[in-house]
């Protein structure tokens, strides 16, 4: 019997390191050649690592959670016969093959999901009785590996209920997530007293963590409410919705972005970033405007791109298509980095007002908040209005008080007379 080190192999451009998210093996199973021994996490996806040799476990490097250097000993198995030089180059090729297939998510046998028709931008809230099927709804069919199969079924896990991140075939790594949080949620029926809980914070809620702790350290937050009138705004869009024919049907969102767009150039301190360690702040002159997207796995934010040059259906478009491939796990590199502006809406549970966190470096996030029918006193009459409370967070290293309340006026003017968005 011989010992043979499994590498990390390198598994995207420009990764240096991935997270343990979860092992599916322990010291003393035995495994099977191409049996997926651990999830590992990366900033671009998670990739299940595959035994290259069959044998047994005898070392594990590392717990779920643990840093992970590229090239270090992911685990040790003991084979019959240790790989000669050529072999061994093979197999890591061979790891390598697989893990960049998963990364480009070509699997083939993951057929790509039907397109929602008219898909919101933003999550509708799930009532808890959508959380479980009814008792005389037919189950649909499930798409998983062997080894999948039998970890849930020892888990005592219905695979019907676990959602997959990517495609349609649920991996080791949707499994973990459901165990996580899925099953955190009431059922209908079962009592409202739970257990208290410990769960270690790893994979995407971690880097969640860390960004959001790293922005409140660094970057001093001041924000900003403003009430609008979007009477007219809302009738605007009804007028372009009629009259869409093939085009996508249009949520605020889209009319809120232009307007943002169109007042920025008055307020070049507003679409900035900040390097911390230069001093330096570079005002942006294309608006790459981050959209704060909520899926199962936490907070993600896809970027359109140049959205200065985008008119409104072309926004509305974006919207879908980002928000789509964010929360089926399909977003490239590129669509999730070079924001220079960020916009978070809670669709219909936006609140009243909000206080956003800065997507750092950047130095200003935009927050709408839900919109609401009140009565509002007009020209000594009582008339039904239709109201928005708009939040924007700032940096006040970059951005003074009086810079971020004149921007969201000029912001206010717009959406208020929304003619002068689509005005030269």
């Amino acid at each position: 019997m011989a010992k043979f080190s499994f590498k990390l192999p390198d598994i995207g451009e420009g990764i240096a390191e991935a997270e343990i998210v979860a092992w599916h093996v322990k010291v003393g199973d035995e495994v099977e050649e191409d049996q997926g021994i651990a999830d590992m996490m990366t900033d671009k996806a998670t990739v299940e690592m595959e035994s290259p040799v069959s044998g047994t476990i005898v070392e594990l490097n590392g717990e779920e959670g643990d840093m992970l250097a590229i090239g270090s000993v992911l685990a040790v198995i003991e084979t019959d016969e240790l790989p000669d030089e050529e072999e061994e180059a093979a197999i890591a090729e061979k790891v390598k093959a697989q893990a960049d297939e998963q990364v480009a998510d070509e699997d083939e046998a993951e057929p790509e999901p039907e397109p929602e028709e008219e898909p919101a931008p933003e999550p509708e809230p799930v009532e808890e009785a959508e959380l479980e099927p009814a008792a005389d709804e037919p189950k649909t069919r499930v798409l998983a590996s062997p080894a999948v199969r039998k970890r849930a079924a020892d888990l005592g896990v219905d695979l019907s209920q676990v959602k997959p991140q990517t495609g349609e075939r649920i991996r080791h790594s949707d499994l973990d997530q459901y165990l996580t949080y899925g099953a955190t949620y009431l059922t209908p029926g079962a009592s409202k007293k739970r257990d208290d809980e410990e769960l270690k914070v790893i994979g995407l809620r971690r880097k969640i963590a860390e960004n959001m702790a790293a922005s409140k350290r660094h970057i001093p937050h001041f924000t900003y409410v403003e009430e609008i009138d979007v009477t007219e705004l809302e009738a605007a869009r009804a007028d372009l919705n009629a009259t869409r024919g093939e085009r996508p049907k249009l949520t605020v969102l889209p009319l809120i972005i232009a307007a943002i767009c169109k007042t920025l150039p008055e307020f070049p301190m507003i679409n900035a970033t900040y390097d911390d360690e230069a001093g330096r702040v570079t005002r942006h002159g294309a608006v790459h405007l981050g959209m704060a997207t909520q899926t199962d796995t936490g907070l993600i934010v896809p970027v359109i791109k140049d959205a200065q040059d985008k008119n409104v259906w072309q926004l509305a478009m974006e919207i879908a298509r980002l928000s789509d491939a964010a929360r089926s796990g399909k977003a490239k590199q590129e669509e999730l980095t070079g924001g220079t502006l960020t916009l978070t809406s809670l669709g219909p549970l936006g609140g009243i007002a909000t206080t956003p966190v800065i997507n750092r470096p950047q130095v200003a996030i935009i927050g709408p908040n839900k919109i609401v029918e009140r009565p509002v006193i007009v020209d000594g009459g009582i008339e039904a209005r239709k109201l928005m409370n708009l939040s924007i967070s700032c940096d006040h290293r970059v951005v003074d008080g009086y810079d971020a309340a004149s921007y969201v006026q000029a912001l206010k003017h717009l959406l208020e007379t929304p003619v002068l968005i689509f005005a030269d």
